[in-house]
């Protein structure tokens, strides 16, 4: 059952996804390059898009890592109540 509370209780594996975005960086890099030097220029420019995308994707995984961690309720707090729906 839902509680209504994953938004504020919800955690994520930052390391994890920062780990799995370097892996999916050096892949589109390396297809981007490897696009270009067989002449399909297509196949290049959206990889080196997917090159793009990962590298702002591992900016903000960076800096939410750095931000260190945020408040937190313990298994001692109980979850929010669900809202009542009339």
């Amino acid at each position: 059952m839902r509680t209504g509370s994953e938004p504020t209780t919800a955690r994520s594996a930052l390391r994890t996804r920062f780990w799995l975005s370097v892996w999916g960086l050096v892949w589109a890099v390396f297809g981007t390059v490897a696009f270009a030097l067989a002449g399909r220029t297509g196949w290049a420019v959206a990889c080196g898009v997917l090159a793009l995308v990962v590298a702002v994707d591992m900016f903000f995984i960076v800096r939410h890592i750095r931000q260190g961690p945020h408040y937190q309720p313990g298994r001692d707090v109980p979850p929010y109540n669900p809202p009542d729906r009339r």
